[in-house]
């Protein structure tokens, strides 16, 4: 449970802090099978996919390290979903958020366009 409680509170932190910096929500936990879109939001000009990643001290690494190759795979398959179900024809960025809950308030880090969809042929 305690995973479930960190994952949610980096999410909470995430979300206002992105909301401070004008940014709006269009949905949240969006499922797509067994992927999951943690935050998604709008900016101007793009939808941003946001993935937060939340660890408590000691931190050994950056929260955002965590999001390897397979798991930017999974999030840009579920985007694809997402945008088609959601009719949504705006440029796209996916966008990572570290969280690090300690004592104080959360240490927010944001990645914007922190990787990028790999195509491949045509």
């Amino acid at each position: 449970m305690k995973k479930i409680e960190t994952g949610r509170r980096g999410e909470d932190a995430a979300l206002a802090w992105l909301q401070d910096r004008g940014f709006r929500l269009l949905d949240r936990n969006w499922r797509s099978g067994h992927k999951e879109l943690d935050l998604v939001m709008e900016s101007d000009a793009r939808v941003h996919i946001v993935e937060v990643k939340t660890l408590t001290p000691p931190a050994l690494i950056r929260p955002a390290d965590k999001v390897d190759g397979r798991k930017q795979a999974a999030l840009v398959a579920a985007a694809g979903s997402y945008l088609a179900v959601r009719h949504i024809s705006k440029e796209v960025q996916f966008d990572v958020v570290s969280v690090i809950l300690g004592d104080g308030p959360p240490e927010v880090e944001y990645i914007p366009e922190a990787f990028f969809p790999v195509r491949f042929g045509r």
